[in-house]
């Protein structure tokens, strides 16, 4: 079997101290491979996040590892580590966090600049996500789920091995949910991308390789 692409061992998270103290993760082990689709569930406040944000080292876990292509990673330091997310590791999230002064060229575009690449690979970008046709609109003019596959093509600017997604069909009616969790299946089996997506959608659930369900910071099941 292929090795793991992402893995995280043994971590917990402790936010606080003292009486206030809050174990967000407890002994949390879990992993995803290339082509695969790992979606995290579980009531709120249940770590989904958390873990989310260790995965993508965002969060330096309070203790155990986290290993990124075979090699331990959560030692290092801030500038290793934003240079792991911003070459390895794309991101969407359940607001977009769209320029709303930026056209959705200009958007993805942003982010090639940002890790060093030509510009030019922004319209290849969009129009893999099916947006070829709105590439001068301004998020103001697109709807939720165009909104959300710009964040798509932004999050993959750079070709990143692992796209991480936050409730990314949470703000999206059905159609657009349904089209939104197709588009990040197509690409964990076309580009062997891993993708991991925290969601209370059972419709991501019901496309995901596997679901590791969250009680109070465990996996659960």
């Amino acid at each position: 079997m292929e090795a793991p692409i992402l893995r995280v061992i043994n971590v917990s998270v402790v936010f606080g101290a003292g009486s206030g103290q809050v174990r967000a993760l407890d002994g949390v082990d879990i992993e995803v491979r290339k082509g695969e689709v790992l979606a995290l569930m579980g009531r709120s406040g249940s770590g989904k996040t958390t873990l989310l944000m260790v995965m993508g080292c965002l969060l330096r876990p309070t203790s155990g590892v986290v290993e990124v292509e075979g090699k331990r990673v959560n030692h290092r330091n801030e500038r290793a580590m934003s240079a792991l997310r911003l070459g390895r590791m794309g991101f969407v999230f359940q607001s977009y966090n769209l320029f709303p002064a930026l056209t959705a060229l200009e958007n993805v575009a942003v982010a090639l600049q940002l890790k060093g690449l030509d510009r030019l690979g922004a319209a290849p970008l969009l129009a893999r996500v099916g947006l070829a046709h709105r590439m001068d609109s301004f998020p103001a003019q697109l709807s939720g789920g165009e909104k959300q596959r710009v964040a798509i093509a932004r999050a993959l600017a750079g070709d990143p091995a692992v796209v991480l997604a936050d409730e990314p069909t949470a703000a999206l009616d059905s159609a657009n949910g349904r089209a939104v969790v197709a588009l990040l299946r197509d690409l964990a089996i076309q580009n062997r991308r891993a993708i991991v997506i925290v969601t209370h959608d059972q419709r991501v659930a019901a496309v995901a390789d596997r679901v590791a369900r969250i009680e109070d910071g465990r996996i659960a099941a």
